[in-house]
């Protein structure tokens, strides 16, 4: 087995946990490869019984690991998507950032994680994600999204207007800071902040939410994810900008936006005891409440 592992620089106080980590891995005779960058990190860290290899792109990673670990916060698993793509490996994702609603294994959790994944006592949830088409092909091979795609102005103060349409029919004429199309994973990120619903993961919708609309009764829309959202953009400056998670460019704000689910989807490990409902019930701090004491 080789588990490859993902992941940004943490705080000081993690080392120690990822010491762990690593030990309980190589206890186990697995095989680890890590990316190029964090390897480097690591390296003035971290203590590895082998000589480590490294990988740096998606065609290094594909058909090595049958797990991949993100060390990190959220933002850190996204990234880690953009390596994994329509491998099928599934991804385990451990929070050493702040709220981490896909990133959900706390520190403390490693050692019940990493023991249900050698034992095979975990389930594997599927999430969609969502696809960008342009005619100039904008994001290239990296054209696709876990959490969102969001259209937001670039170097003004001024609103931008935003055509929407979803399966052709006309939706809304947006004015706005911006507009978030999101998928139910992305619905407890930058479309929850926006006042979007929380979706539940799996339940095949697409959420369309403005960014501080100038109009207060234009609300967010959840629309089914087998529709195809087009954005027709129009600003003053004749520039947006389109993120596709957390990686962003400047378009011509002539540029027509196609949306829709992408052909792949993203494995997330879930380890026993560590559902989607009591993830946000935790980080949202639902149900603190005197009255229930």
């Amino acid at each position: 087995m080789t588990i490859a592992i993902f992941g940004t620089p943490y705080p000081e106080h993690f080392s120690k946990y990822i010491q762990h980590l690593i030990k309980k891995i190589e206890a186990e005779h697995v095989k680890i490869i890590v990316e190029e960058k964090f390897n480097t990190f690591l390296q003035k860290d971290i203590r590895f019984n082998k000589n480590i290899e490294t990988f740096s792109s998606y065609e290094e990673l594909i058909n090595k690991a049958k797990f991949l670990f993100s060390i990190g916060g959220d933002g850190t698993l996204l990234k880690a998507v953009t390596y994994i793509r329509d491998s099928n490996i599934p991804i385990m994702g451990i929070n050493t950032g702040r709220l981490g609603f896909i990133s959900s294994i706390s520190a403390g959790k490693i050692d019940d994680a990493i023991n249900d994944i050698f034992k095979n006592n975990f389930t594997i949830n599927e999430r969609t994600l969502l696809e960008l088409e342009t005619d100039n092909n904008l994001f290239k091979n990296k054209n696709f999204a876990l959490n969102e795609v969001a259209v937001s102005k670039k170097d003004t103060s001024s609103m931008i207007r935003i055509d929407a349409f979803v399966d052709n029919e006309f939706l809304n004429t947006y004015w706005a800071d911006g507009l978030v199309v999101s998928t139910p994973t992305g619905s407890t990120g930058y479309s929850l902040s926006c006042g979007g619903p929380i979706i539940m993961p799996g339940t095949n919708n697409i959420i369309i939410t403005p960014n501080a609309p100038h109009n207060l009764n234009v609300r967010p829309i959840v629309i089914d994810d087998s529709s195809v959202v087009k954005l027709k953009v129009e600003d003053r400056d004749k520039l947006a900008l389109i993120s596709l998670d957390s990686r962003s460019r400047a378009f011509n704000s002539e540029t027509e936006l196609i949306i829709k689910v992408a052909s792949f989807k993203i494995k997330l490990i879930q380890p026993q005891n560590n559902s989607f409902t009591s993830t946000i019930r935790n980080k949202l701090m639902w149900g603190l409440d005197k009255r229930s004491e």
